[in-house]
């Protein structure tokens, strides 16, 4: 079982940046492949970026060049960098996990994923 953490949320202005981080605990960490989603109020949940065992990154257009994932394996926690910050970007951020090795794990679809953190609040203001 793995249990996730975000924290790192907030309210900035426009252009502005946060950091996100979402620590893990339980389970074994190498394998461990972990994504960020979105949901803004009245809309669907979307994806945002991934960072799978391998250490390679994905994202999801809307925020590619403005956002970075990386992760700390020693501290078992893995951060999203939003810079570059718009009205567009307000929502509710997520972590979510699962064990996936070898090819193939970086999925972009939330039913992959069976461990969820609570969420963190982002709030951008014009």
């Amino acid at each position: 079982q793995v249990q996730l953490v975000e924290s790192g949320g907030g309210l900035v202005q426009t252009g502005g940046s946060l950091r996100l981080s979402c620590a893990a605990s339980g389970g074994t960490y190498s394998t461990i492949n972990t994504v960020w989603f979105r949901q803004a109020p009245g809309k669907e949940r979307e994806f945002v970026a991934g960072i799978p065992w391998s250490g390679s990154t994905y994202y999801a257009v809307s925020v590619k060049g403005r956002f970075t994932i990386s992760r700390d394996n020693a501290k078992k926690t893995v951060y999203l960098q939003m810079n570059s910050l718009e009205p567009g970007d307000t929502a509710v951020y997520s972590c979510a996990a699962r064990y996936c090795s070898g090819l193939g794990c970086s999925s972009s679809r939330s039913n992959d994923y069976p461990y969820w953190g609570q969420g963190t609040q982002v709030t951008v203001s014009s």
